[in-house]
């Protein structure tokens, strides 16, 4: 039987970061203008008046404290309130690469792997720049890795998703080494101008390396016992952009076309739903919540990461068990459990089991369970 292990993760964060009272200070120089443009409207009570956004509703909603972005500045200005990217040349190497290419260096040092030892790119995330060619043959052709690469999109369920494809590719031998990459730009399809999600998301990119075990030289070693996805239907969380949207004569920039959520349905029906998932999914390997050493979740509300733990856990859950990272970075859609991963295993000990769960718009969700090896 092939053994399948994660041997090497890495990280890419921008560099701007904007914390909450300066996300709020730009929402609310918006809202000032807003509601002077529309006073007399408001007085009459034909429109109601737009509400100021506060760092303490923020945080009691969320957890969120700061998120890292590609632009600040463009967010920032009450004028634009969305990030300011510059079109590339085709020649140059697109974001998403750029991004993708820095966190996989990082993979390949630590799982100490030659880029050209790669088979297979996979680039998963809720949003690529373009439709064509795959960011994935892209980034394969920078890094100098061979075989092939494609991208895929599962929204915030991407890299779990991405994990299964590729640790079913190395079990079945038509691979030996895999990279998963995650380049989050979520940033972009963010709705800075609605008080319900302007503080949710974060950029980031996070990369993964994946051996067939009897290759693999890294010390550091996190076996795959198992995985499992779980997809149904739902409009709770919806993003409307595409190539279609020219077609039908809508503006690809209006709000509709931009993230849109039901927050709390989407609270309470995707969080019995992961429940049960990581839970069962632990049945079928013989364990339990009491045999889990940490618990990598997405990272999109503190609130959901807490009551999914306790209910996977049978009881509250410590800082360790299941640590939490949006404070800083925010929801950095597929990348969050990832970068938890990352930042949060060093600790563990031969033997010691832990599952990387995403959940999100599909609604979709998946289980990776590992053992340190």
């Amino acid at each position: 039987m092939t053994n399948v292990v994660i041997t090497g993760t890495g990280l890419y964060t921008p560099e701007n970061a904007i914390d909450n009272a300066a996300l709020v200070a730009a929402f609310n120089a918006w809202v000032d203008h807003h509601n002077a443009q529309h006073a007399d409207a408001i007085a009459r009570g034909e429109q109601e008046a737009l509400a100021y956004s506060s760092s303490e509703f923020i945080e009691k909603a969320s957890g969120i404290k700061s998120r890292y972005v590609l632009d600040a500045q463009g967010i920032l200005d009450p004028e634009r309130m969305r990030p300011k990217l510059p079109q590339r040349h085709n020649d140059e190497p697109s974001i998403q690469c750029e991004m993708a290419t820095q966190a996989a260096r990082q993979a390949l040092e630590t799982a100490q792997v030659d880029a050209a030892d790669i088979e297979l790119v996979i680039v998963a995330c809720s949003n690529l720049e373009r439709a064509y060619p795959a960011v994935a043959v892209e980034v394969q052709q920078a890094l100098g890795t061979t075989g092939y690469g494609f991208d895929m999109n599962v929204a915030c369920s991407s890299a779990t998703f991405a994990l299964e494809t590729a640790a079913n590719a190395i079990a079945s031998g038509s691979v030996k080494r895999a990279l998963i990459v995650n380049p989050e730009i979520c940033s972009a399809h963010l709705n800075f101008r609605d008080r319900d999600s302007h503080f949710i998301f974060g950029d980031a990119c996070t990369a993964m390396v994946l051996e067939n075990s009897d290759v693999a030289v890294a010390d550091e070693r996190y076996e795959i016992l198992g995985t499992r996805l779980v997809t149904k239907f739902s409009n709770a969380i919806r993003n409307n952009a595409g190539f279609l949207n020219r077609v039908t004569d809508s503006d690809p920039q209006a709000l509709d076309k931009l993230f849109v959520q039901e927050g709390r349905r989407v609270f309470k029906e995707v969080c019995p739903m992961v429940a049960k998932l990581i839970t069962d999914h632990l049945a079928s390997l013989e364990l339990s919540g009491a045999d889990l050493t940490r618990m990598w979740l997405h990272q999109a509300n503190r609130h959901m990461n807490d009551l999914i733990a306790r209910k996977v856990l049978g009881e509250e859950p410590s800082e360790a068990q299941a640590p939490i990272i949006l404070d800083r970075y925010a929801n950095t859609s597929s990348a969050g459990s990832i970068i938890a991963f990352h930042l949060h295993r060093e600790a563990l000990s031969e033997g010691d089991i832990g599952v990387i769960c995403s959940f999100g718009a599909g609604y979709s969700a998946g289980s990776v369970v590992l053992r340190r090896q």
